[in-house]
């Protein structure tokens, strides 16, 4: 994220919805809005950045990416709601780490990881200086 969160852990209760003026953008300020909760929690600071680790509650379109822009921590690489370009990147600073879900048909825990890819990697140690 472009810049420095004002507390280490935080959670974002704010309805999400399409833009009134934009159909292919979400907004907070909206006609159709829907619950929204993203809990973070940050892992490392940097000079201008933080890596933030994210758990949403529920799962609206572009949510991270709104909520993140609302209280001033836009995503890294982000062309529509954030900083497109920062740290080298063609595309948003966002990776799930880890998904986990009940599987519906075998009634088991699916869980699965992924490490950072290399894009990613390289602009994290940018962001280090």
């Amino acid at each position: 994220m472009r810049g420095r969160p004002r507390s280490r852990m935080g959670r974002i209760d704010a309805p999400i919805g399409r833009d009134r003026t934009d159909p292919t953008r979400m907004s907070l300020d909206s006609t159709t809005l829907r619950d929204a909760v993203t809990n973070f929690e940050l892992v490392e600071s940097f000079p201008r950045h933080a890596l933030l680790r994210v758990r949403l509650e529920t799962g609206r379109t572009h949510q991270i990416r709104v909520h993140l822009a609302a209280i001033d921590l836009p995503v890294a690489g982000d062309p529509v709601y954030g900083m497109p370009g920062d740290l080298g990147l063609e595309r948003q600073f966002l990776h799930a780490a880890r998904l986990a879900f009940d599987h519906p048909l075998a009634e088991t825990r699916v869980e699965v990881d992924s490490p950072l890819p290399p894009d990613l990697d390289a602009a994290l140690t940018r962001a280090r200086g």
